[in-house]
C-alpha cells in the first residue's frame, strides 16, 4: 500500500492522531537514536540520510527515511525528501508506504495541539501564530481542534508571507489578522496561545511579554544554535517537552539558557510520557494554575511518527 500526501492527509484528523500520539507515549516503544550518514554527492555540497526507527513489539515496524540535498536548490528542487516504510511487527512484511513529508507535518502540529490540551487553559481562545510557512498551516487549525479559537494573528519576518496566510484563514471563515512587523510585543502581550514556527536563531517572543495564564509554543528550533525565546521567557515559564532527552541535547531554546546559568536541566518540569501517563497532571499540576505560564518545546520524535504511520494505515485499510 502507498498513501500519497494527501491520502496520509485525508487519513490523519486532528482528534484521532492527537489520540494515537497520546496513546504511543503509554506503550513501551522502541525507539533507537537517529542514524546520521554523510553521503557524498559529485560536484555538489555533502548530502545527508537520517534513518529514524521505532517498533512495537509484535505489532508494528517503521522507519523514516529523509534525504537531505542542499545542492538540490539551485537546480530547483526540493533539498528534503522522506518516505515512511510501516512493517508487521510479527513477520518484517511491509505494510504501507506513506509520504513522510505530510506524516511528520501533521504529527508534529498534533504534538503541540496534545500539548497544548494539557497546558494552556480550556478558555484560550486568542493565538498568536509566529512565522507563516508551511508548519504554520498545520498548527493553526491543530491548535483549534483543542481549544476555543476566535481569533488567529500572524506575524512573519516577510508580512508578504503573513497577509498571503491570513487571506487564507479568511477564506476558511477564521477570523484572522495580521500583526505589523513592530508590533509583535502587543500581540504577544494579549495572546492566550503563542505558537511559534520559524527558523529564528535570535528569540523573537521575550518572556516579560508573557501574560499570566498564557502558553508558548516553540517548534521552530530544532539545533543548539537556534532559539525562538530567551532567558527570561525560560525562567518565568513552566518548561514541558516531548522527549527530555532529545530537546536537552537538539534545541538551542534550552542549550542556551542551560549553558549561559539561566536554568538548568531540572528545570523541564515533564515530557510526554509523563503528562500521557497521568505521572503530571499538566496544568493542573501547577501551583496556580489559572495565572501559570506553560512553555511547551518541540523536537520531534520517532514514536510520533510510529503513531501517525500505523494510524493512517489502519484508516486507510477501514476504508
Amino acid at each position: 500500500m502507498q498513501l500519497n500526501a494527501i491520502q496520509v492527509r485525508e487519513a490523519l484528523p486532528w482528534d484521532r492522531l492527537i489520540e494515537a500520539l497520546n496513546d504511543i507515549f503509554t506503550q513501551q516503544v522502541y525507539a533507537p537514536v537517529r542514524h546520521h550518514h554523510s553521503i557524498n554527492v559529485p560536484n555538489e555540497p555533502q548530502a545527508t540520510l537520517l534513518l529514524m526507527p521505532a517498533w512495537l513489539e509484535g505489532e508494528y515496524l517503521g522507519v523514516k527515511l529523509v534525504n537531505v540535498f542542499p545542492g538540490n536548490n539551485r537546480h530547483g528542487l526540493p533539498g528534503l525528501n522522506s518516505n515512511y516504510i510501516l512493517s508487521s511487527g510479527q513477520t518484517g512484511e511491509p505494510l504501507a508506504q506513506l509520504d513522510a513529508n505530510e506524516l511528520t507535518a501533521r504529527r508534529t502540529a498534533a504534538a503541540s495541539a496534545m500539548a497544548s490540551g494539557f497546558l494552556s487553559r480550556e478558555d484560550a481562545s486568542d493565538l498568536l501564530m509566529v512565522g507563516a510557512g508551511r508548519m504554520a498551516r498545520y498548527l493553526i487549525p491543530a491548535h483549534m481542534s483543542v481549544r476555543p479559537i476566535r481569533k488567529v494573528t500572524v506575524w512573519n519576518r516577510n508580512e508578504a508571507e503573513a497577509i498571503r496566510l491570513a487571506d487564507e484563514l479568511k477564506a476558511q471563515g477564521v477570523d484572522a489578522e495580521v500583526c505589523p512587523l513592530n508590533e509583535l510585543e502587543f500581540a504577544a502581550n494579549r495572546a492566550d496561545i503563542i505558537s511559534c514556527a520559524t527558523l529564528s536563531t535570535t528569540p523573537l517572543i521575550k518572556g516579560e511579554w508573557l501574560k499570566p495564564g498564557a502558553h508558548l509554543d516553540l517548534v521552530g528550533s530544532f539545533t543548539p544554535t537556534m532559539r525562538e525565546t530567551d532567558n527570561v521567557a525560560m525562567q518565568r515559564c513552566a518548561v514541558f517537552v516531548d522527549v527530555r532527552a532529545g530537546a536537552l541535547s537538539e534545541t538551542g531554546d534550552l542549550i542556551i539558557p542551560i549553558k549561559e546559568g539561566a536554568i538548568t536541566e531540572d528545570s523541564v518540569v515533564a515530557e510526554f510520557t509523563d503528562l500521557c501517563n497521568g505521572r503530571h497532571q499538566g496544568r493542573a499540576g501547577l501551583e496556580d494554575p489559572k495565572n501559570a505560564i506553560s512553555l511547551f518545546k518541540s523536537v520531534g520524535d520517532s514514536r510520533e511518527d510510529l503513531a501517525a504511520a500505523i494510524l493512517a494505515y489502519q484508516q486507510s485499510v477501514e476504508v
